[in-house]
Formats: structure tokens, C-alpha cells, sequence
């Protein structure tokens, strides 16, 4: 039988917040925390989320609550009323945090416990490799995690979730489970599905080894660490980047800053943020243009003026931009722009531009009092603010619409809306062509 106090050394009258989902991991993790509770005289705080997306959620809910008071348990709840545009997994992770964290605040607990065990570890190293990440990230995720005024500890990372199962086989611990983790349109779950087994087959106890491999990284990285800090104090103003001192430094220690300031907003992991975010950050570094900014997910945004960079979240609607184009760009009112080789569309979402026509490079603003447009295939020009009018947009959509113009300021298209005179035909010489999604 597992022992959890083999695996973490409490202290009498730890206060600890259990992150539980009903799962067969977190409730044998409960169950574990139940047996000592006596021996260390612990205060457990149970803290579950209902993520709202399955019928069965309410039920699971019922249970765990149900279960708290017959072990004379505290129970802490929440409900997911409404999900934003984020990928699933990733907000529902925020939320989770944010919440378990207002939990452990609320009962001056010194632990945050999660019962991520090493199929979890596997799985986030394996997505995080795929997906680009830095030192830390290849790392999966830290055992202990030090946030100040607590520590999250994930005391099962050295066994598999089948362990755990059979943990709650033999302890008579009810759980359930969750349907949506067979489903394979969720990336996490094709790695469990297809890739785990494969590696379990070859190395039976590979869990282990990818946590030495884990363990091994971040040992690394405490190094890293070190070097990054005393990089940051040459850097760095009030958390804010000055970038002619930032581009002196070595490239690599360049990246450990950027990622640094991104983890005030990602928790301690940084499952969100890729190598394409990256670039889009290092771009606006190396800029002529004085005044720019990037979006990044869940409402964070990295904006330079001038010398300085800083990331920040959107706490205020954004009511103008003027951002120069090149291939690619994320808009505020979270469509995108992007230039592609080949389109058959011939909307109002696809503009067909020959660069002889216009001046380069492209803008891409909010729109200015006094535009007018050149429309296709009309004798003269329109007032932008009538094309809103007659296209029915509302007011704060217009605020942020994207304009196309030229460096000249001439609009060559208003994206989902209306085509200008210089807009080409399928069958007309042209060298650039623009999507709008």
C-alpha cells in the first residue's frame, strides 16, 4: 500500500488544500491524506471545480460534497458559468489555479496539493518538446512548487495513474470517470492514448525515467537561474524591458527573461505559450516601429514604446491600433490577417493586391474621421463610417475594425466588408494575397 509520508514530509498541524476532481487519482490522493490526518493532526480543505461541460458534473459535485461532510472534511466549490475562446484545457487550468489559490488564501494553508502523477509528467513533457518551450518547460512540471506564502505539491509524480487505480481497488475508494478523456480531439488525450502505452511497452517503469530526466533539467536550470537574475537587474525597469540593454545580452539568457515575465501570467507552467509566441515577442523587440504591440493568449498583450517592452493583461478595451503588417498579425478584436500563396475564395475575406499599385508597406488601423475608401467596381469613393452604417456594425465593433491602407494612408480594403479599387481579380496580375479569419 502506498504510503503518501514516504513520499513528503508533513509537519504536525500542516493546513493543505486538496485540489479534487472525484478522478480516481485526486480521490486516492484524498483517501491517502484521510489515513495520516490523525498522525499529524492535519487540516485538510478539500477544493473541487465543476467545469460544467458534462451532465454528470452536478452529480460528481453532490458526491464530493457528500464525501467531505461524512469525513468531516472542509468543502470549498465553484462552478464554470462561462469559457471564453481559450483552448478548453487550458483556461479551465487557470480558472482551477486562481480558485484553489483564493482557497488557500482564505484558510492560511501551507500547501497546495494535486494529485499529478508520472502519467501526467510524461504527457506534458512529451507535448511541451512538440511544442517548443525553454529549459523549465522541457522539465514538465516541479514536484514542489515554492509561490511565497504556500507550496503546490504533487506528491504522486513517482506513480502511474494505473498504481493509482489499484490503490483505489484496494481501499474501497469510489471515483469517477471523467468521459471527455477518451475523446481524441483533445491533444492531451491522443498522448495518453497512443503514445504512453508504446513507451510503457518498451520500458516498464519509464515513468521514473522521465522524471530523473525531469529532476535532471531542472537541476540545470537552477543554474540557468542564477545567471537570468543577475541579467534581469541589468534589463529590467519596474518588470518593463529596456531593450537596447536587453539585445545586448546572450541570446539565450534573452529567452529566460521573456519567459520569466511571461510566468506572472501562466502560473508556474507555461503550457500556453509556444515558440511561435516567442518569435512574435522577439519581433517586437527588433522593430523600427516606436510604439507596437503582440497579442498573447488569455488577455495578455506584449506592447513596446520606444525602448521599453512590457507585458501586461488587458484590463481595458483597446479603441485604436496601427500596426505595421509583414505576413502575419492577431488582432484586437481577436480575427487574424494573414498573407497567403494561393486562395479560390473571392469574399469579402480575401483581398488580391499588386504591389506596383500601392506603397508599401502595408498599415493595418482602426479607422479615422474623414475615411473613405475608392470601392470596387463604383464610380468614386465611400465614407467608411456609411459602409458600417449599411453593413449594420455595431459601435464598439467599429471602434476596433480593422482598415488596410497603404503607407501612403490609401485604405485598399476593409476586411470582411468591402473591396477597394485595387483589389484584383482571380484572373488579374497580382503578387499578394490577404486572408482574413
Amino acid at each position: 500500500m502506498i504510503k503518501i509520508d514516504d513520499y513528503f514530509s508533513f509537519n504536525n498541524n500542516d493546513i493543505i488544500v486538496i485540489g479534487c476532481s472525484t478522478g480516481p487519482d485526486s480521490m486516492a490522493l484524498l483517501d491517502m491524506l484521510i489515513k495520516i490526518q490523525s498522525k499529524y493532526n492535519l487540516s485538510l480543505i478539500v477544493a473541487h471545480v465543476n467545469h460544467n461541460v458534462r451532465k454528470e458534473s452536478y452529480e460528481e459535485s453532490l458526491f464530493m460534497k457528500e464525501y467531505c461532510t461524512k469525513h468531516k472534511l472542509i468543502f470549498e466549490s465553484m462552478t464554470i458559468e462561462k469559457y471564453g475562446d481559450d483552448n478548453f484545457h487550458n483556461e479551465a487550468r487557470n480558472i482551477r489555479y486562481n480558485f484553489f489559490e483564493m482557497v488557500v488564501h482564505k484558510y492560511g494553508a501551507n500547501y497546495l496539493m494535486t494529485a499529478h502523477h508520472g502519467d501526467d509528467l510524461m504527457e506534458t513533457i512529451l507535448m511541451r518538446i512538440v511544442r517548443g518551450s525553454n529549459l523549465s518547460g522541457y522539465s514538465g512540471f516541479r514536484d514542489i512548487v515554492d509561490m511565497g506564502d504556500y507550496k503546490i505539491v504533487r506528491p504522486l509524480v513517482s506513480f502511474t495513474k494505473k498504481q493509482l487505480e489499484e490503490y483505489d481497488k484496494e481501499n474501497n475508494v469510489k471515483y469517477y470517470i471523467d468521459s471527455s478523456n477518451e475523446k481524441d480531439k483533445y491533444t492531451r488525450n491522443r498522448y495518453r492514448k497512443y503514445i504512453l502505452p508504446f513507451l510503457k511497452k518498451e520500458e516498464r517503469d519509464v515513468h521514473l525515467k522521465f522524471l530523473k530526466y525531469s529532476k535532471s533539467l531542472n537541476e540545470a536550470d537552477k543554474f540557468i537561474i542564477k545567471e537570468r537574475n543577475k541579467a534581469l537587474k541589468r534589463v529590467c525597469e519596474n518588470q518593463k524591458i529596456l531593450i537596447d540593454k536587453f539585445l545586448l545580452e546572450d541570446e539565450y539568457i534573452q529567452k529566460e527573461i521573456i519567459y520569466y515575465l511571461l510566468s506572472e501570467f501562466y502560473q508556474d507552467d507555461l503550457i500556453l505559450v509556444n515558440d511561435g509566441h516567442l518569435n512574435l515577442i522577439f519581433n517586437l523587440l527588433k522593430s523600427n516601429k516606436a510604439n507596437c504591440f503582440v497579442n498573447l493568449p488569455n488577455e495578455v498583450i506584449a506592447c513596446k514604446k520606444y525602448n521599453m517592452l512590457e507585458l501586461k493583461r488587458v484590463t481595458e478595451e483597446i479603441t485604436s491600433y496601427e500596426i505595421e503588417f509583414d505576413n502575419y498579425v492577431t488582432l484586437p478584436n481577436n480575427h487574424k490577417i494573414e498573407k497567403v500563396n494561393t486562395c479560390e475564395d473571392n469574399s469579402n475575406n480575401i483581398c488580391r493586391l499588386n504591389s506596383k499599385d500601392i506603397t508599401l508597406p502595408l498599415i493595418i488601423r482602426t479607422r479615422k474621421i474623414g475615411d473613405r475608401i475608392a470601392v470596387k467596381n463604383l464610380n468614386g469613393s465611400k465614407k467608411v463610417k456609411d459602409i458600417f452604417i449599411d453593413k449594420k456594425i455595431s459601435l464598439d465593433k467599429r471602434e476596433i475594425w480593422p482598415i488596410v491602407v497603404d503607407s501612403k494612408g490609401v485604405i485598399v480594403w476593409i476586411p470582411g466588408l468591402k473591396k477597394s479599387k485595387f483589389d484584383k481579380k482571380k484572373n488579374d496580375s497580382y503578387d499578394i494575397i490577404l486572408k482574413y479569419i
